[in-house]
This record gives structure tokens, sequence and C-alpha cells, in this order.
């Protein structure tokens, strides 16, 4: 699990700062260029959305990227936060390897 050293940083701070500023469009031209809304892409630069498959599949085109590149730094993300909130102290080890009693 992905809880030691410093939180994966949300995948919309990276498109904000990495590809928007860097690029110089703001949340209005992004929008445009990817077919959706604004309110979409305020939400995930804003950190109150993730990236979805079907964003990541758009971001990729837009950017020149890997679906896979967006999608994983969600992944990571969503992983580190869970493993902060979850309790799992009740779960139970459920596999037994062949053999054993």
């Amino acid at each position: 699990m992905l809880k030691r050293g410093m939180p994966p940083v949300h995948p919309g701070e990276i498109l904000r700062e990495m590809y928007m500023d860097a690029i110089g469009i703001g949340v209005k031209e992004l929008a445009d260029g990817l077919g959706v809304g604004r309110r979409t892409v305020s939400l995930i630069i804003n950190g109150h959305s993730g990236i979805s498959v079907e964003m990541a599949l758009r971001l990729s085109m837009a950017f020149g990227t890997t679906p896979q590149l967006w999608i994983n730094m969600q992944r990571d993300y969503d992983l580190w936060q869970a493993g902060n909130k979850a309790t799992l102290k009740d779960v139970r080890h459920l596999f037994r390897s062949k053999g054993a009693a």
C-alpha cells in the first residue's frame, strides 16, 4: 500500500501546473479542447473530482500522453487516500495455500 512518505499529488494539480500553466491555457480553453464543460475541468483541477477512464482518454489525446499516465496517477492518489482512511483491523486473511489443512 502507498502509505509511506509524501502523499501523491492529485492528478488535477498535475494537469493544472504541468499542462495548463505550462502552455498558458485556462479552464474554458481546456474544457472546449476536451469537449467537456468548464465545471468538469474546474472540479478536476481543484481536486474535487478524479480522472475517469473517459477523461484519461481525452487528456491523453489532447496532450499526447497515454491514458495509463492519468489512470495511474488517479489510482495512486486514491489508494493513498483510502489507505489513510480505511479501518482494516477486522479484515481476516482468507487465503490458504494448497495442501494446508
